[in-house]
């Protein structure tokens, strides 16, 4: 189970958690990592998958909050149009996007032939974090191996947190951030429902930090414009529409508002939700379908599990990364090395 902040005297909320306190309480999602350290190197690839099945024929329901768009994420664009995901979400460093695209393709043409001949063309998605301060960016040094690396070690149950995957060499309010994950739980309909989100963190002016509890710790770093990028990924189990949905998602930024953020002019702020409630058949034949959809009188309880899950899974992506001492000398203090040291 995902205690780490909270292990460390950290509460988030009023909202019960899921078993795991991850993303992957959602039955069906999972996630895997590349982790790529080597001199300069520190950097990688993350996967997120909705479902074990064929992605491209068995889509989910998706719907995106673009907070501040100072990013290089792909395949944004057709899913808030046609409000679904096809393939798995891969997570990397900004110049591993193309990278990982294509890696995505290629396993989507592999698993179906018919891809951009006898039917249309697939949406890769991909979303970024820069960074350069503790890797060497320049190097290119995430190839397609590393992304299907990602991909194959995807798994359910608990969820790797901090250094590791596309969090290895990312930096949040001045201390070494990363992955990290939280969930909560909901009762609907006399049954229990998750809302799980990861995290890729990678933004927050130094010194801007607010804790839950109202401490402001300082990593002791220069004060530097905020100009990182955070990506937040929601994944639940209700049944919504894609508007429903795209409201859910959009209060994931509540929780990064709460830690003191304000989605500076040059970071990238990008929150991406789907629903595994139900697949959509790229083969579908009916002329109708039938949509399940939340009770929008209910639609409170999901938006406050958004803002706290997000909450806990930034300030959890910085009590599990370690200090890292990265390129060109540079360092981030680990955030639970600065709560211990408080008693």
């Amino acid at each position: 189970m995902s205690t780490i902040a909270r292990e460390l005297g950290i509460s988030f909320g009023t909202s019960p958690t899921g078993p795991l306190n991850a993303i992957t309480d959602v039955s069906g999602v999972a996630i895997g990592h590349r982790t790529i350290r080597s001199g300069d190197l520190n950097t990688g690839v993350s996967a997120v998958l909705p479902h074990g099945g064929n992605m491209y024929r068995n889509k989910v329901l998706a719907a995106c909050d673009v907070i501040n768009g100072f990013g290089k994420s792909t395949g944004l664009m057709q899913v808030d149009e046609l409000g679904s995901i096809e393939t798995p979400i891969l997570l990397t460093n900004t110049f591993g996007v193309g990278t990982c695209a294509n890696a995505l393709v290629r396993a989507a043409v592999l698993e179906n032939p018919d891809i951009g001949r006898e039917t249309s063309t697939v949406n890769p998605v991909v979303m970024e974090c820069n960074d350069g301060h503790l890797s060497d960016i320049q190097a290119l040094a995430v190839t397609e191996d590393d992304a299907r690396a990602a991909l194959a070690t995807a798994a359910s149950g608990p969820v790797a947190e901090g250094n590791v995957g596309a969090g290895t060499g990312m930096s949040c309010f001045g201390f070494k951030g990363g992955i990290g994950t939280a969930s909560r739980r909901i009762e609907l309909a006399g049954s229990a429902h998750h809302v799980g989100v990861l995290v890729l963190t990678n933004f927050g002016r130094a010194g801007d930090l607010v804790l839950p509890d109202g401490r402001r710790p300082d990593p002791r770093s220069r004060r530097e414009a905020e100009k990182g990028s955070v990506i937040v990924i929601l994944a639940t189990d209700i049944a919504m529409e894609h508007r429903q949905l795209k409201r859910v998602v959009r209060r994931c930024g509540a929780g990064l508002a709460r830690l003191g953020a304000y989605w500076g002019h040059g970071s990238g702020d990008i929150a991406l939700g789907f629903s595994t409630a139900r697949t959509f058949d790229h083969d579908e034949r009916a002329d109708f379908v039938s949509i399940s959809a939340l009770n929008e009188n209910r639609i409170d309880r999901l938006f406050r599990a958004a803002a706290e899950a997000t909450e806990e899974a930034v300030v959890n992506s910085m009590c599990a990364a370690e200090v890292m001492h990265g390129r060109a000398g540079h360092v981030r203090p680990s955030l639970a090395d600065w709560l211990r040291e408080q008693g």
